[in-house]
C-alpha cells in the first residue's frame, strides 16, 4: 500500500506535470524503474538545493524528470534534511525510492584495512594515498599508536579523522588489555607491553604461537637474558623499512643501534609495528608455566620451541638441515665458492 507521502506525490504530479501533451499518472511515475541501467555511486556535494540535486541525478543518469523530483521533495509532510556525500544508486531505482534513499543518510560505506604488523610510515602513506579521503595529514602519530584492522569511512572523511580513529583504537585496547594483565609480568608500564606485542607480530605469524613467543621473551626478561629478536635489529638498521630483500649480516647484529637486541639489554626503547589485538594480548597474557627461552624456525611455517640451549641447538641443526636441502632443490649445481647463509645465533 502507498505511503501517505507516496499519495500525496501522486496527486500533485497528476495537478502540476503535464509533458508532451499528456498527462503524468503520479502513482506509476512515483513506483516506475528509473533510467539507471547500473548501480553508480552519485555525489551530493555540500550545500546542494533541490535544483542542484536533481541536476546531479539528472546528468547521472538516475532521473529523468528533474521536475518531479524536486515536488517529491517539497511536499513531504515530514521533511528529512539530506545529508551530503556519496549514496549508492541500484539499478532502474524508482522516484520514491530515491527520495527514501536520500532521506535516509545512508551513505556508501568504504573500507580500509591495516595489516597487522604495519609500521607507522606505512600506514600513514596508505592513508595518503586513499583517494576518497581528504585533505592532508598534519596528526602526530609514533610507531605502535595505530591499531591495525578495518575501518569503514565515507567519501572526504579526513585523512586526519581516519588517524585519529586509529589513535583512539589502539589506546581503548592497549587499556583494555593492561587492565586484565597476568601478575608479576617483567613490564614498568602498558607501554612495556605494547613494545613486546610489536616483536611478537613480528617474530611469528601462526595465531597459536603468539602466546608461547611472548612466554620466551617474558622468560628472558626475567632473568634479564638478551632477548637476540631478529626484527628489533632489522628495525634498527634498517629505519623501520625492512630489509629490502637482503639477510641480515654479522655486522648487523654488532650494530649499536638501541633497537640491537643482541646488544642492548631489555627491550627496544620502542615498538618496532603496529601490532594487532592478538599480540597486544598474548603479551598481557603470555602462556602460563611455559618455561622456554628459545625458539627457531621449524621449516613448516612454525617454531621449534626449548627450554635450554642443548635442545635449542638440536632444533638450530634441524633447521639448518632443512635450508641446506631446499637450496639443493633450487639449485642443483651450486658454485662451490657460494658463502654459506648467516645463521642466527
Amino acid at each position: 500500500m502507498l505511503s501517505f507521502f507516496r499519495w500525496v506525490l501522486f496527486f500533485i504530479a497528476l495537478l502540476v506535470t503535464v509533458i508532451g501533451g499528456g498527462l503524468f499518472l503520479g502513482r506509476s511515475m512515483l513506483e516506475a524503474q528509473g533510467p539507471l541501467e547500473k548501480t553508480t555511486n552519485v555525489l551530493i556535494p555540500r550545500g546542494a538545493g533541490p535544483a542542484t540535486m536533481a541536476k546531479v541525478l539528472q546528468e547521472q543518469g538516475v532521473i529523468s524528470h528533474p521536475r518531479l523530483f524536486r515536488i517529491a521533495l517539497m511536499v513531504d509532510p515530514t521533511p528529512k534534511p539530506i545529508k551530503a556525500g556519496e549514496y549508492e544508486m541500484p539499478p532502474h531505482i524508482s522516484m520514491a525510492r530515491l527520495v527514501e534513499l536520500l532521506q535516509s543518510g545512508k551513505l556508501v560505506q568504504r573500507r580500509l584495512t591495516i595489516p597487522e604488523g604495519t609500521t607507522t610510515a606505512e600506514i600513514i602513506d596508505l592513508v595518503r594515498k586513499t583517494d576518497a579521503l581528504s585533505g592532508d595529514i598534519t596528526v602526530d602519530v609514533k610507531e605502535g599508536d595505530l591499531l591495525p584492522e578495518t575501518y569503514f569511512y565515507s567519501r572526504d572523511d579526513t585523512r586526519d579523522s581516519m588517524l585519529l580513529r586509529m589513535k583512539e583504537a589502539m589506546d581503548k585496547t592497549l587499556d583494555e588489555a593492561w587492565r586484565k594483565r597476568a601478575p608479576g609480568l617483567p613490564y614498568a608500564n602498558k607501554r612495556d607491553a605494547l613494545i613486546l606485542a610489536s616483536i611478537i607480530e613480528k617474530e611469528t605469524s601462526v595465531p597459536a604461537e603468539r602466546t608461547r613467543v611472548a612466554a620466551v621473551y617474558v622468560n628472558r626478561l626475567r632473568i634479564r637474558m638478551r632477548l637476540e629478536s631478529d626484527p628489533t635489529t632489522i628495525y634498527g638498521v634498517t629505519n623501520g623499512k625492512g630489509m629490502q630483500g637482503r639477510e641480515l649480516t654479522r655486522a648487523d647484529l654488532q650494530s649499536r643501534s638501541p633497537y640491537n637486541t643482541y646488544v642492548v639489554s631489555g627491550l627496544p626503547p620502542g615498538p618496532i609495528c603496529n601490532p594487532g589485538r592478538a599480540s597486544i594480548l598474548a603479551a598481557v597474557a603470555p602462556a602460563p608455566r611455559d618455561r622456554a627461552l628459545y625458539f627457531v624456525a621449524d621449516g613448516q611455517g612454525g617454531h621449534s620451541f626449548a627450554n635450554n640451549v642443548y635442545e635449542h641447538n638440536r632444533n638450530v641443526a634441524r633447521w639448518k638441515e632443512i635450508q641446506r636441502e631446499r637450496q639443493e632443490q633450487a639449485s642443483p649445481n651450486p658454485s662451490p665458492s657460494a658463502p654459506a647463509p648467516l645463521q642466527k645465533p
